[in-house]
C-alpha cells in the first residue's frame, strides 16, 4: 500500500492558498512565525495569502515568506468587512486560474471561512475545523480542530505541523524595517527632540471601546514616568487623535503626541528605539514584540491566553473580573474590567522593565 504523505511534506503540493481573512495588524504579525517555518521547510512552495486588499503593505513586508496577496472581496459570515457581491466571481476566477494544490482555512473558529477555502477549486482543502463544524467526508486528516487553548502564533504552527511541517521551536516574531522607515524615523526623532532609548510610548487607543483602558489612567502613568525622568510619547492611528488628545490634556507633564504622524513602518521604528511601550491589547503590542521593544499590555476583555506574549521583555496586566475575557466591542454593563486594572499595577510592570533611572 503506497505511503500517503501529509500535504505540506508532499513534493506534489506546490501551490498553497492560505485563507487568512483578518484586518488586524496583530493577526498577521502572529501568522509570521509559522510562515517563516513553512518557507524554511518548503522553499519550493508558492504561497498565496488570501486577505483584504488594505493589508497589502503588511503582507508585502513578508515577501520572503509569502509570494502574493490575493485580495478578498468579502463573504457572508465573515465580519471584518461588508461583502462586495460584484467582486466574488472575479475573485473565484483568479483563484481557480492559480490551480491551487492545497487551500487552507487559516482564519480561525468560523465555519464560513471553510466555505471560502472550499470554493477556491483547490485539489485538496483543509485547515482549521471550527468548534461544532465537521469536515466533509474524507478530509478529516486535512483539518485540525481549532485549538482554543493556544496562543495565536502557536495555533498556526500547530496547523502546519498537523499537515506535515516538522515540529520545532517557533521563530521569533519579526517585522522587517525598510530604509524608508529608518529615514522617516530619524526625521521624527529630530523634529520631536527625542533620543533613542530615553522615551516611553503610550498607545491608548484600540479598535474596540472595551479594549481601551481609561484615558485618565494612561495620563497618570505618563505623569509618573515623566517624573521618573522619561520622555513620554503618544501614538495611534489618525482616528485615535481624540483619545490621545484627551490623555495629553489630562497630563501635567509635557508629552509628545505623534498620533497619526507616522506611517506603519515609522511607528515600528519608533517602537524599536523606545525604552518601553505601554498599550492596550491591540496591534501596537504585537508590533513592539516584532521589533524587539519591551512592552506592557493591558488586557481588559481580551484573552491573554490567545494574545499575550511571554518573555523577559513583555508583561501583561490582566483584568481581574469573572466576565473577562468576553467578546463585546462595547461593554453592556459597567466596564468593570477597566476599573479592575490599577495604575499602580501598570506602573510596577513598567518600572520593572525599565529598571532604575
Amino acid at each position: 500500500m503506497p505511503c500517503v504523505l501529509p500535504p505540506l511534506a508532499d513534493p506534489a503540493v506546490r501551490r498553497v492558498a492560505l485563507v487568512r481573512l483578518r484586518v488586524g495588524l496583530g493577526d498577521l504579525l502572529c501568522s509570521a512565525p509559522a510562515l517563516r517555518r513553512l518557507r524554511e521547510f518548503r522553499p519550493d512552495l508558492h504561497v498565496t495569502l488570501i486577505t483584504w486588499p488594505e493589508m497589502a503593505d503588511v503582507v508585502g513586508r513578508y515577501a520572503d515568506d509569502v509570494d502574493e496577496l490575493l485580495p478578498f472581496p468579502g463573504a457572508d459570515g465573515i465580519p471584518e468587512r461588508t461583502p462586495d457581491p460584484a467582486g466574488w466571481a472575479p475573485f473565484l476566477a483568479a483563484a481557480r486560474e492559480r490551480e491551487f494544490d492545497l487551500a487552507l482555512q487559516a482564519y480561525g473558529d468560523r465555519p464560513p471561512a471553510n466555505a471560502v477555502a472550499a470554493a477556491l477549486g483547490a485539489r485538496l482543502v483543509g485547515g482549521f475545523a471550527p468548534t461544532g463544524w465537521d469536515p466533509p467526508p474524507g478530509t478529516g486528516d486535512l483539518h485540525l480542530r481549532y485549538p482554543l487553548d493556544l496562543h495565536e502564533a502557536q495555533r498556526h504552527l500547530r496547523l502546519f505541523e498537523h499537515l506535515g511541517l516538522p515540529a520545532g521551536p517557533a521563530p521569533a516574531m519579526h517585522f522587517p524595517l525598510t530604509p524608508a522607515d529608518r529615514t522617516e524615523h530619524a526625521a521624527t526623532l529630530d523634529a520631536a527632540g527625542l533620543v533613542p532609548g530615553r522615551y516611553v510610548v503610550l498607545h491608548p487607543g484600540a479598535s474596540a471601546a472595551t479594549r481601551q483602558w481609561p484615558t485618565e489612567r494612561y495620563a497618570a502613568v505618563g505623569d509618573a514616568l515623566a517624573a521618573d525622568g522619561w520622555d513620554v510619547v503618544l501614538t495611534g492611528v489618525p482616528g485615535e487623535r481624540g483619545i490621545s488628545a484627551t490623555v495629553q490634556d489630562r497630563m501635567r507633564a509635557p508629552v509628545t503626541d505623534l498620533t497619526g504622524a507616522t506611517s506603519l513602518g515609522g511607528l515600528a521604528a519608533l517602537l524599536a528605539d523606545s525604552a518601553l511601550l505601554i498599550g492596550n491589547d491591540t496591534g501596537s503590542a504585537h508590533l513592539a514584540v516584532a521589533v524587539g521593544a519591551p512592552s506592557v499590555t493591558v488586557f481588559l476583555p481580551g484573552d491573554p491566553v490567545r494574545w499575550a506574549h511571554s518573555g523577559p521583555r513583555q508583561r501583561a496586566v490582566v483584568a481581574d473580573v469573572p466576565c473577562a475575557p468576553c467578546p463585546h466591542l462595547v461593554c453592556p454593563i459597567d466596564f468593570r474590567c477597566a476599573a479592575s486594572v490599577r495604575v499602580a499595577a501598570v506602573l510596577a510592570a513598567a518600572r520593572e522593565l525599565l529598571g532604575p533611572r
